[in-house]
């Protein structure tokens, strides 16, 4: 006897597998010590977007306040196993890792008006613990200047961002290991082309401007041959030119810095 099934069956059948499907393969991404990064662009997609303003990604944290997804996320980074990852896939899992945590940070104290609110002079928000991975309970703070600063890799201050309206703008999309380098590099331009927060010149006074982030962490920068060296492949041509010509001994000025949520 054979079973015959309508069309309206059969694509249901389809669509119960490609969910069962998804299902295991985002549990396998818990399981397996990484984060599910097909569900962090959806939720980035969903509760961020890009404004022509200097914050450059506006969050809607009291949407995310009510996620399901980014409990789930949060959950993946506590679970993650980043010791078993291979270098890119480390980086990649510690600068999305340290964006989700200052997202869910907020979003428990939210509303606020900017991120410092939730700490004090004597107990800043850095050093929060705000998740425990692999036995080990971290902060933001750590993970910048514990994990991501020792990789070596200077760019990573154009990706962590510390939900603040002079940060880099968040990136709205995960960054993934296999495309690390670009992810990075994309950050960098998008950080630099801002001309109220990243980088501008004024050439008929010889002044560049810059984030002060550039003047906080300036010594991750030397292996790269300074700030200016580190930044000029990422920046318009002419303005790459000029700092590599009579720019090399321009003033160096930093934007104030405004710590307001980027709500």
């Amino acid at each position: 006897m054979t079973s015959h099934h309508t069309p309206r069956q059969w694509l249901g059948s389809c669509l119960l597998l490609f969910l069962v499907i998804l299902h295991v393969s985002r549990a396998a991404a818990a399981s397996d010590g990484t984060i599910d990064a097909d569900l962090y662009g959806q939720l980035l997609e969903a509760h961020t977007r890009s404004v022509p303003e200097i914050v450059g990604t506006r969050v809607d944290y009291r949407a995310l306040k009510e996620s399901p997804d980014l409990k789930r996320l949060v959950r993946q980074v506590h679970a993650a196993r980043p010791s078993l990852m291979k270098r890119d896939e480390a980086t990649a899992f510690w600068i999305n890792a340290y964006n989700i945590l200052a997202i869910e940070l907020v979003c428990d104290h939210y509303p606020i008006d900017g991120i410092k609110q939730i700490g004090s002079f004597f107990s800043p928000v850095w050093d929060f613990e705000v998740a425990t991975i692999e036995g080990r309970t971290i902060s933001l703070g750590g993970i910048e200047h514990q994990i991501l600063r020792k990789r070596g890799e200077p760019r990573i201050h154009a990706a962590i961002v510390c939900a603040s309206i002079s940060c880099p703008p968040l990136a709205r999309t995960p960054f993934r290991s296999d495309r690390l380098d670009a992810d990075l590099s994309a950050a960098m331009r998008g950080w630099l082309s801002n001309d109220e927060k990243g980088f501008s010149i004024d050439r008929e006074n010889h002044i560049i401007r810059l984030s002060k982030i550039f003047d906080w962490f300036e010594k991750d920068f030397d292996s790269k041959g300074g700030v200016l060296a580190a930044i000029a492949p990422y920046l318009a041509e002419d303005d790459a030119a000029w700092i590599r010509g009579e720019g090399g001994n321009a003033s160096i000025r930093y934007f104030d810095y405004d710590w307001s949520l980027n709500d």
